[in-house]
């Protein structure tokens, strides 16, 4: 493309019929009520899908269609184009080549975006054109905050040094909202809603300073030299959060909200006295989503249509269980909403409350004045509830009042710490309930886990390693193998990790007979085989394997989430008709949420 170069895309596609002159004459309307470019306007009124218009547009051009989910980008390249100008222009810095830097435009056309490029770069430039959609995900994981935080770091770890301010008034003050400190914390909270972060933690260590994200369920890191700005951070947070700044022997914990990237963001706050300073844990609970609903969980149809039958029952228990970060929260939520109409009063115990819901009666516990969840009870049933929600049955005193509420007539939905759904009634007998209570009053369990789906831009077929061989046969049997695993090879637009997103794993008991007259009789272990027999059981395990079958995840992913490891010395083939039967049945069962 040469400087200057102006087509008439509209008239270009009416002569090359493409499109009628009625159609473009409709998006040329159009495009003056919205402003949008005129090939985005005929792209939304399905005059032409975008790769027919990037085609035609390359033709045209003569310029190349790069297809920016397989490049393998440089970052320094990358950052050659300024945020600001990228993101305006729609436009990023792909390769450079004798002087010569290459930009993939979602729009070759625009002549005035091409000049003003070609100002900032000082080079000769040749142009591409890119997907849209493709070129805003890249531009947020192009342009990390990690640069900026590392200099406002600097910044206020030299304002520190300059002077021996009174740190809390410098904080407390309104004038310096644009303190390097505000500024810091802006750049870490931006990057973190921009990578999908669940969690931020700030550890101070003996020379540095550590600020880690959790993405997807694991922990990246960005270490910093200025070991002094922790102090910083940590009383500003404190301040947010309407905590005690001057104590930093004890445990605090707070919460406040910040709005980033146009988003209502709650953070949770926990504080932790450690050697060599204060580590602070931040949980981000984005409030702007929208409402929580089941079909956004993540279940296989058939799990939520059981799900839902149980949830709208008059009375008895549901629980939802699993490790902490395992989506039980959401899940919990989502029934809520369903629930949630005029004619049904639901009243909720909780520590903390995560999210504020319209209607529902929410109670937040709190320990130190005696509103503990069983005295929080207690009074709730004495509100007329219909429904109740017990965040966690910790102890047994809790329980029992959750199950005695589920024998008198109210729907009580709760979770539990346990690794799969057959241990969870079992945990109930440890924890001193009778166990007819427990067969009365329980109607299913789910239990649920979250693996990390294989990024669709990386992956390849994979041959398993011989101990992921034994692991699937001892869960499945020989018919296993045959099937092709994926795994991610890493890229840029999965960070390099080769995995992109999560996926929710589900495992749905419902208690039977069977189930209910071995809780009867205090038998676990009859119970536990009852339930493995159950008809429409599938464990943990299976079902992540399913989703590994599909491509979705991969074999170390559902190990890890399995909790079934076998003994390679006790690996047996499985009957033909077991491992086929119970093949065909998963693989049918799980859907693609």
């Amino acid at each position: 493309m040469k400087p200057g170069q102006k087509i008439r895309l509209g008239d270009l596609l009416v002569e090359n019929r493409h499109i009628t002159e009625k159609q473009l004459m409709a998006a040329l309307a159009s495009q003056k009520k919205s402003g949008k470019k005129l090939g985005r306007t005929m792209i939304d009124l399905d005059y032409i899908t975008e790769d027919e218009l990037l085609a035609f547009l390359a033709s045209q051009l003569k310029i190349a269609v790069i297809d920016l989910k397989h490049f393998q980008f440089n970052d320094e390249i990358v950052r050659k184009l300024p945020e600001t100008m990228a993101r305006r222009y729609r436009a990023l810095a792909l390769s450079e080549n004798a002087g010569e830097l290459t930009v993939g435009m979602a729009d070759p056309t625009d002549i005035f975006a091409y000049d003003e490029i070609s100002k900032t770069v000082r080079m000769a430039l040749q142009v591409a054109i890119v997907r849209e959609n493709d070129l805003l995900e890249v531009l947020d994981r192009g342009y990390r905050k990690t640069e900026q935080i590392s200099s406002l770091a600097v910044e206020l770890n030299q304002e520190l040094s300059a002077s021996d301010i009174d740190l809390t008034e410098m904080l407390n003050s309104s004038e310096n909202v644009e303190a390097p400190v505000v500024k810091l914390l802006q750049s870490i909270f931006d990057d973190a809603v921009q990578v999908g972060a669940s969690d931020i933690h700030i550890e101070p260590d003996e020379h540095v300073l550590r600020i880690r994200q959790r993405i997807d369920g694991m922990l990246q890191e960005q270490v910093m030299k200025e070991k002094r700005i922790g102090t910083a951070l940590v009383s500003r947070l404190k301040l947010m959060s309407g905590l005690n700044i001057s104590e930093k022997r004890l445990p605090q914990d707070g919460r406040f909200n910040v709005r980033v990237k146009d988003r209502s963001i709650d953070v949770r706050v926990s504080t932790m006295p450690l050697q060599y300073g204060e580590s602070v844990v931040m949980r981000l609970l984005d409030q702007s989503g929208g409402n929580l609903n089941l079909e956004r969980v993540g279940m296989p149809a058939k799990i939520l249509e059981r799900f839902r039958h149980f949830i709208h029952k008059p009375h008895g228990m549901v629980l939802v269980t699993g490790p902490t970060g395992s989506g039980k929260t959401t899940t919990l939520y989502g029934a809520l909403n369903e629930l949630n109409i005029a004619s049904r009063k639901i009243i909720t115990v909780e520590d903390p409350v995560e999210y504020r819901l319209s209607r529902i009666n929410q109670v937040q516990v709190h320990a130190q004045i005696g509103l503990t969840f069983a005295s929080v009870l207690r009074t709730a049933l004495r509100q007329d509830p219909d429904v109740v929600l017990i965040g966690e049955m910790r102890d047994q005193e809790t329980a029992e009042i959750g199950l005695r509420a589920a024998i008198t007539g109210h729907l009580v939905l709760s979770t539990l710490h346990t690794n799969d759904s057959i241990s969870t009634a079992v945990r109930l007998i440890d924890m001193g309930i009778p166990g007819y209570m427990v067969a009365t009053s329980l109607e299913a369990i789910i239990a649920q886990r979250l693996v990390r789906r294989i990024c669709t831009d990386c992956h390849v077929d994979v041959e398993l390693a011989l101990n992921e061989r034994i692991w699937l046969r001892g869960i499945y049997g020989p018919e296993a193998e045959k099937h092709r695993f994926k795994r991610g090879r890493g890229c840029h637009s999965c960070n390099n990790t080769g995995y992109k997103g999560r996926i929710g794993v589900f495992e749905l008991l419902e208690l039977d007979l069977a189930m209910g007259d071995a809780l009867r009789l205090d038998d676990t272990a009859a119970f536990a085989h009852a339930a493995r027999r159950s008809k429409n059981f599938v464990s943990l395990g299976k079902n992540a394997v399913a989703y590994a079958m599909q491509g979705l995840t991969t074999i170390e992913e559902a190990i890890r989430i399995s909790g079934e490891e076998v003994d390679p010395d006790m690996v047996v083939e499985l009957p033909p008709e077991s491992s086929e039967e119970q093949l065909d049945f998963t693989l049918d069962e799980v859907e693609i949420p």
